[in-house]
């Protein structure tokens, strides 16, 4: 008996060649990669106007498993990759997924300096505050006290605030959510792809596999259950005192500016201006000729 498969998901997928999937049973990404296709379908974009571009992780799978134009390119790099495309394509909706580290340590100059141009990008940042896929390493995003492979008694560095940076840099559209709240993550993303400037989504996740092993946290079950415990919305949040806020993780917008131009934009008014100008430099050499 053959299993039919709801065609509003199913369809996004390269089920045919590249399943089963590389990520660890109970691990986040599929939930983040869930809420990134119902996004794409919800607001009924072209999958051949929609790309999906990724850096080196476990994040990084995502553009394999989906059927969208997609770019598996190097690690940090994906926001550089990713800005080519928007520049050569601006009617493309351009999706970028990374970790915390791809985005935030050899790629968080590229980072910075996406948010600060304004390019019409969505980032959307899985934070499990680790590197996963090579050994669990420290990441930029790690707090303080947690036990990696490579911090054994405890991180000591803090931790990189991740909506705070993307609003200093200069983001037009910065949220979190967790991969426990799923139909919200789905609709900050959908709203970030709406943004005309660069949208910063940042999903919290986890990784049980190496934090949740070598931090005594348990397994997925328990981790997914902790994000439910620990997180609180932004109303709630200012309802608490920082001592109250400490260790919690708040959700919601933090900042969503409509009315800054996009660069693609402004570098298309460059264009004209200079095309003018040239058109005019020639009118001008041909009058002189005569």
């Amino acid at each position: 008996m053959s299993v039919k498969h709801p065609p509003s998901a199913y369809t996004y997928l390269r089920h045919k060649k590249k399943f089963p999937h590389v990520w660890c049973p109970g691990c986040g990404i599929g939930i983040v990669m869930g809420a990134i296709i119902r996004a794409v379908d919800g607001l009924g974009l072209d999958q051949n106007h929609v790309a999906i571009i990724s850096g080196i992780g476990c994040t990084s799978r995502m553009p394999v498993y989906m059927d969208f134009n997609t770019m598996h390119t190097t690690h940090g790099r994906a926001l550089a990759f990713a800005t080519g495309l928007k520049l050569v394509r601006p009617d493309m909706h351009i999706i970028v997924v990374m970790g915390d580290g791809d985005a935030l340590a050899i790629g968080g100059n590229h980072f910075i300096h996406a948010a600060r141009r304004n390019i019409g990008l969505t980032a959307v940042i899985l934070n499990n505050h680790i590197y996963g896929m090579t050994g669990g390493q420290v990441s930029p995003s790690t707090p303080v006290g947690m036990v990696a492979t490579t911090a054994p008694y405890g991180n000591t560095d803090p931790p990189f605030p991740i909506t705070d940076l993307s609003i200093a840099a200069g983001a037009a559209y910065v949220a979190r959510s967790t991969v426990y709240h799923s139909h919200e993550l789905e609709k900050y993303i959908r709203t970030g792809l709406e943004v005309p400037g660069f949208a910063v989504i940042e999903a919290v996740s986890y990784c049980h596999t190496t934090v949740g092993r070598l931090n005594k946290l348990g397994g997925a079950v328990e981790m997914m259950r902790n994000l439910k415990e620990t997180s609180l919305t932004r109303r709630m949040a200012e309802k608490r005192s920082p001592e109250e806020l400490e260790g919690k993780i708040v959700r919601g917008v933090f900042y969503h500016d409509a009315c800054r131009k996009e660069y693609c934009a402004l570098y298309q008014e460059i264009q004209e201006k200079a095309g003018g100008a040239k058109l005019a430099a020639r009118r001008i050499s041909s009058m002189e000729m005569v």
